[in-house]
């Protein structure tokens, strides 16, 4: 493989978005206006909203960054709240959502394509709040994110992260059988890469307790509050068994 993983997978969820991806579908100009008035949820995995507890009681004036955030939906929200947004994404339709939605509102918001397995473009203590949707998934390594992500939160400032605990990643395509081991890794099982439609799934990774919540304590987070969700259909959520979590973490 020539192309860069993270290149492959930049190019995949353009396609998604194309194609109408939950998480590529912008906050329509109804919602935003509701969530000036008061009126508002936020989704970080498929079904469950973050509970309101999890935000800062008044955002005005407060530095928010959107890590792996794009397609018009979590910024837009906490830019009608009164923050001051920052996004970063590696998908151009992703970001191109984030442009529509801010150039409709009349809003500023500064938008940066970029991968996040390199460090991140700002410096120490710059924000107050970091939202990560389920989305490292798609990076190899994620202590490093976690440990970028504690470097640009001031003291006191909270990280919110959806995250796959890897059971999407050991069952068939209709989710009835158990058909991978784990870790999930195409890059370092080439039958499994072979198996791959790249252009449909992109190159996506499988990660532990250990990787997600053990690292996030290792980069110096304390851990305030967590919940489980599922994918929202299918055999595993008709089940009930959860395939997400979601985190509160401050520093």
């Amino acid at each position: 493989m020539t192309e860069n993983y993270t290149d492959i997978n930049a190019k995949t969820v353009d396609g998604w978005v194309k194609e109408g991806w939950q998480w590529g579908v912008p906050m329509t100009h109804e919602t935003f206006i509701a969530a000036q008035n008061g009126d508002w949820q936020m989704l970080l995995t498929p079904t469950k909203s973050v509970p309101r507890d999890w935000f800062l009681d008044d955002f005005h004036g407060k530095k928010v960054f959107g890590l792996a955030a794009g397609g018009g939906q979590q910024m837009p929200l906490l830019t009608a709240l009164g923050a001051e947004c920052t996004v970063l994404d590696y998908s151009p339709a992703q970001l191109e959502s984030e442009r529509k939605v801010a150039e409709r509102e009349n809003y500023d918001i500064t938008i940066i394509r970029g991968d996040m397995t390199k460090p991140l473009p700002f410096a120490d203590n710059t924000f107050d709040f970091i939202v990560h949707p389920v989305s490292n998934c798609y990076v190899e390594e994620v202590e490093p994110i976690w440990k970028e992500c504690y470097r640009i939160l001031k003291p006191g400032g909270r990280l919110i992260a959806g995250l796959d605990n890897g059971i999407n990643y050991i069952v068939s395509d209709d989710e009835h059988q158990i058909v991978n081991s784990l870790p999930y890794n195409p890059l370092k099982q080439p039958e499994l890469m072979a198996s791959l439609d790249i252009a449909d799934s992109g190159i996506q990774f499988s990660h532990t307790i250990e990787e997600q919540i053990r690292g996030q304590l290792k980069a110096g987070f304390t851990l305030v509050d967590v919940y489980e969700d599922t994918n929202g259909e299918g055999y595993l959520h008709e089940l009930n068994i959860p395939s997400f979590w979601a985190t509160q973490s401050v520093k």
